[in-house]
C-alpha cells in the first residue's frame, strides 16, 4: 500500500505518507511554554505512528498573542528538546515545528498590515525565521515548516493584495516572492542544507483579487527551485474576508475564505485534491520532485489511499479526522478501518480555536483533553434484540430518525445514509438517539442505519436499517 511507504525529505525518513498539519491546540499558556498538556496532545499522534507531525504555529517574535507556543528566543529551546525527546521516544514518527510571523490585530477589528511595516521592521522578521529555525534544530526537531499560508506575514507577502510599493512590492510576482526568498535564505545560513525546511503555502488565497492556482503553480515552483524540501499546500484563511464580532480578536477563519480552508461536512471530500495535483504536476514538469502535501477532507481511507497511489500528491495532510481517531494511520495500516472513529466535519474544533478556548473533538468522550486511548481488546457496544428499533420519519423535506440507545459502553452513534442505493456515508455522529436529516432530496430513495461506537472506536453492528422514499412535490411531479 503506497499510502504506507516510507519517503525521504532531505535525509528525514517518515515511515508513512501521513502528515498531522499544524493545528493550533490552546493549550499553552500565554507565556508560550511546551507544558504537558502539549507534551500529551503531540505523543498521542506519535502513538498513532503518523508519518510526520507538524506541532502548531509558533511564534518567532514575542508579540502577544494569548495561548500561543513560542520559540522566539532561547529559553523556549528546553521545552520543544522535552516535547521532541518524547515523540521520538514513543514511535518512528518525525517532528517539525511550524515556525510563523504575525502582525497585530487588535480586539476594535484593527489589523496592522504588510504595508506599514518598516523595512527595517522586514529585516528583522528574517532574521527571526532564520533564528527560530536553528532553535528548532537545537531542539530535536527533524526539521521545520515556514508558515507562508493563512492570514500571516509571510501569506501577506505572497498575496496579489499586498499594498507594498517598494521592493516587496505587490505589483509584481517577483516582488511578492522576495521577502519569503530572503527567509528561506537566512534559514539556510544558520540551520545548513541537511536540515529540512519545508512551507506552508496557499494553493488558492479564495479572496477576491487574491492569488489563485495560476499564481500557486508558479509560487511553487520558485520554493522548489530555493531548494525547499516540501511544500505543503492549503487554501484561504484570510483576513481580508473575516467577520469581525465587536470586542473580539479577528479570527482568519470567519470568512468564506476560512470555510474553504476548513470545509465543513456541506462540502464535498478532497475539494482541495485537484489544486496539488495542479501543482505538483506543474513543478514535474519544470524538472522538480519536491514532495506535495495536500489536505482538506481526506479523511476517508479510500480517499487517502487514492490520492498517493494515483499521484496527486505525495502526503496527506489530515488535521481534524486525526484529532477524533490519534490511532487513524494503525487502523488503516492493518485492516482495522472500520473501528476509525470518523470526524464528521462539524467544525467545533474550529469555533473553539476561534474562542481561543482549548481545542478538543467534539466525538471524544465527555471532559477528555486528549484522544482516548486505543484498546482494540474492549467490548464494542451492542444492541438489544430489537436491534436498535431504528424508525424513520419523513415530512416537507425533513427526516426524522430515532433508535433505542445501544448497550455497553457507548460515546456515540454513527447514522449512516445511502442516497440512491448508491454508496453508503456516515452523514453525522451524535451523542443522543435521535438526528434530524434536512439534506435529502424528493424523488430519490434513502436507506439508513445506526452504529454505535465507543471511546476507542468500535462500533456495533449496523441497525435496523429503514427507507425513506420521499415522492416529488406536485410542482416537480407535473413537470416529470
Amino acid at each position: 500500500m503506497k499510502l504506507f511507504e516510507p519517503l525521504n525529505i532531505n535525509g528525514m525518513v517518515i515511515p508513512n505518507r501521513i502528515l498531522v498539519p499544524a493545528m493550533v491546540t490552546r493549550l499553552s499558556g500565554e507565556d508560550g511554554l511546551i507544558n504537558q498538556d502539549i507534551i500529551d496532545r503531540y505523543v498521542r499522534y506519535a502513538e498513532g505512528q503518523v508519518g510526520l507531525i507538524v506541532v502548531e504555529a509558533m511564534a518567532i517574535h514575542g508579540a502577544k498573542a494569548g495561548p500561543l507556543l513560542r520559540i522566539s528566543d532561547d529559553s523556549f529551546i528546553p521545552g520543544h528538546a522535552e516535547l521532541t525527546k518524547q515523540i521520538h521516544d514513543t514511535s518512528d514518527s518525525k517532528v517539525v515545528p511550524q515556525i510563523i510571523h504575525f502582525m497585530k490585530i487588535a480586539r476594535s477589528g484593527w489589523r496592522q498590515t504588510l504595508d506599514m511595516l518598516s523595512p527595517q521592521d522586514i529585516d528583522q522578521i528574517i532574521e527571526e525565521f532564520g533564528d527560530a529555525a536553528l532553535r528548532a534544530r537545537e531542539a530535536g526537531y527533524d526539521g521545520a515548516e515556514l508558515h507562508a499560508a493563512h492570514a500571516y506575514t509571510l501569506s501577506s507577502s505572497l498575496s496579489r493584495l499586498n499594498a507594498r510599493r517598494d521592493e516587496y512590492s505587490g505589483r509584481t510576482l517577483e516582488g511578492r516572492l522576495r521577502m519569503v526568498g530572503k527567509v528561506v535564505a537566512n534559514v539556510r545560513t544558520k540551520v545548513g542544507n541537511d536540515f529540512p525546511v519545508g512551507i506552508r503555502m496557499l494553493a488558492d488565497e479564495y479572496l477576491r483579487d487574491g492569488y489563485t492556482v495560476k499564481d500557486a503553480k508558479l509560487i511553487a515552483l520558485r520554493m522548489a527551485q530555493l531548494g525547499l524540501d516540501y511544500i505543503s499546500l492549503s487554501v484561504g484563511g484570510k483576513f481580508e474576508d473575516a467577520v469581525h464580532t465587536p470586542g473580539e480578536i479577528l479570527h482568519g477563519y470567519s470568512g468564506y475564505s476560512g470555510e474553504r480552508c476548513m470545509p465543513g461536512d456541506n462540502h464535498a471530500d478532497m475539494l482541495h485534491v485537484h489544486l496539488a495535483d495542479e501543482i505538483k504536476s506543474f513543478i514535474n514538469a519544470k524538472g522538480f520532485t519536491t514532495p506535495i502535501v495536500t489536505a482538506g477532507k481526506i479523511s476517508n481511507p479510500a480517499h487517502a489511499k487514492m490520492v498517493i497511489e494515483q499521484g496527486k500528491a505525495d502526503i496527506v495532510g489530515i488535521a481534524r479526522g486525526l484529532l477524533a481517531d490519534a490511532d487513524w494511520a494503525v487502523k488503516v495500516r492493518d485492516g482495522q478501518e472500520d473501528r476509525i472513529v470518523h470526524c464528521t466535519y462539524c467544525n467545533v474544533c474550529k469555533e473553539l480555536d476561534g474562542a481561543h478556548k482549548e481545542v478538543h473533538c467534539f466525538l471524544w468522550p465527555k471532559h477528555a483533553r486528549q484522544a482516548p486511548p486505543d484498546q482494540p481488546d474492549s467490548d464494542a457496544p451492542t444492541w438489544a434484540s430489537n436491534e436498535g428499533a431504528l424508525d424513520a420519519t419523513e415530512e416537507d423535506g425533513v427526516v426524522t430518525l430515532k433508535w433505542s440507545k445501544a448497550e455497553g459502553e457507548v460515546s456515540g452513534y454513527d447514522v449512516y445514509r445511502a442516497d440512491d442505493n448508491g454508496e453508503v456515508e456516515i452523514i453525522e455522529a451524535v451523542k443522543g438517539s435521535r438526528l434530524v436529516d434536512r439534506s435529502i432530496l424528493a424523488g430519490m430513495p434513502y436507506r439508513y442505519y445506526i452504529r454505535a461506537y465507543n471511546s476507542v472506536g468500535q462500533a456495533s453492528v449496523p441497525s435496523n436499517s429503514v427507507l425513506i422514499d420521499p415522492a416529488l412535490p406536485d410542482y416537480a411531479a407535473a413537470v416529470v
